[in-house]
C-alpha cells in the first residue's frame, strides 16, 4: 500500500523537475537550488556553506574532504583580526533558515535566508540570501555583516570559492603588473586582463590585484563567472584586495576570492553585497583565452 510519506516524495521529486526549484531537506541541512540544467547545494547546517555547483552532472566546486579545502563559504574581511583557523560561527557551525520559498513554477525564483550566530570575539553576524533566477540562469547571493556590538567597527565582504587544480583557467580584469607579488604565478596579458593555467609547486601561493568587479574560471566544458561591485583604489580592507587567488600547495585546490569595500558599522547597522553566479557551457578547444574574455566582457555588460 502507498504510503502518505511516498506519495509526498513522490510528489517533491516532480517538484524538482522543475526549472527555478528549490527543495529543502530540514533532516540535513541540505537545501538545493536550481535553474535549468544548473544546481546549487547550501549547507545550511555547517556554515552555510555553498557545497555543490553543478551543470548537469558535472561539478565546478572542490570536493575535497580535507577541512577548508571544499565548497565555497564567506568570512569577514581583515583576516588579520581572526588570523586562523577561520571564525567557527561563520565558517562551521548552523545557521538559521529565516526564509525559505520553494517555486511553485517554472517562473518562480525560489530564495532560501541564512543567518549565523553573533560570533563571541568579533561582535558580528553574518547573512546569506540565495536566488535562483530560472530565466537568466542566475544565482544571487546577497551577503551582509551586521555589527551586534556596541561599538563601531570597520569590516569587508569576503567570498571564497574553492575549485579543483587541473585543466582549467583563470581569468579576471587587470594589468599584468597590477598583480602582486609580481611573478608568484604565471598570469598572461589580454586585452586589459590577465589568465592563468593553474600549474603544480611545493608551496602554497596568493596572489592579489586591484580587478574590475569580476573574476572566472573555466574548466572541463564550463565557464563559472562571479560578478560583483567593482571597488574603487583604497576601498580595499588593509593588507587585502579586491580580486586574490590562492593556490594550494601540489596540485589539489584554488581559491577564487573576491571581497568588497571597507566599511564602517555602527552598532546595529549592516553592509550589504551582492555576487552574481553565471555558470554556462563553452568550448574550451574552439574558443581561446581572447575568446573567452571576450564572452565574459559582454556578460559583464549586460548587466549593467
Amino acid at each position: 500500500m502507498t504510503s502518505k510519506r511516498h506519495f509526498l516524495k513522490t510528489t517533491l521529486l516532480l517538484t524538482l523537475a522543475l526549472a527555478g526549484t528549490m527543495a529543502a531537506h530540514a533532516a540535513d541541512g541540505l537545501y538545493t537550488l536550481k535553474c535549468g540544467e544548473r544546481t546549487m547545494t547550501v549547507d545550511a547546517a555547517h556554515g552555510g556553506k555553498i557545497l555543490s555547483l553543478k551543470y548537469g552532472e558535472t561539478e565546478v566546486l572542490s570536493q575535497s574532504r580535507f577541512p577548508e579545502s571544499f565548497g565555497s563559504t564567506f568570512w569577514t574581511s581583515p583576516q588579520k583580526e581572526w588570523n586562523w583557523p577561520p571564525v567557527t560561527e561563520f565558517d562551521k557551525q548552523a545557521y538559521t533558515v529565516e526564509q525559505a520559498e520553494p517555486a511553485t513554477d517554472a517562473t518562480t525564483t525560489p530564495l532560501l535566508r541564512i543567518r549565523s550566530q553573533v560570533s563571541a570575539r568579533l561582535g558580528f553576524s553574518i547573512g546569506k540570501t540565495f536566488r535562483a533566477d530560472a530565466k537568466s540562469g542566475t544565482f544571487t547571493i546577497t551577503y551582509t555583516i551586521k555589527n551586534e556590538g556596541s561599538e563601531a567597527r570597520r569590516v569587508a565582504p569576503w567570498e571564497i570559492s574553492r575549485v579543483p587544480n587541473g585543466e582549467s583557467t583563470i581569468f579576471f580584469q587587470a594589468e599584468n603588473d597590477k598583480v602582486w607579488p609580481d611573478g608568484l604565478l604565471s598570469f598572461q596579458p589580454a586585452q586589459k586582463a590577465v589568465w592563468y593555467k593553474p600549474d603544480e609547486a611545493p608551496q602554497n601561493r596568493k596572489v592579489n590585484a586591484d580587478g574590475k568587479g569580476w573574476l572566472a574560471y573555466c574548466a572541463n566544458g564550463l565557464l563559472l563567472l562571479k560578478t560583483f561591485p567593482d571597488m574603487k583604489a583604497g576601498e580595499e580592507a588593509p593588507g587585502e584586495a579586491e580580486i586574490q587567488v590562492y593556490v594550494n600547495r601540489g596540485k589539489t585546490y584554488i581559491e577564487l576570492e573576491s571581497q568588497g569595500a571597507y566599511t564602517l558599522l555602527q552598532p546595529g547597522q549592516e553592509l550589504s553585497w551582492t555576487v552574481g553566479w553565471h555558470l554556462l557551457p563553452v568550448n574550451e578547444k574552439t574558443q581561446a583565452p581572447k575568446k573567452l574574455i571576450k564572452k565574459i566582457l559582454k556578460i559583464k555588460k549586460a548587466q549593467k
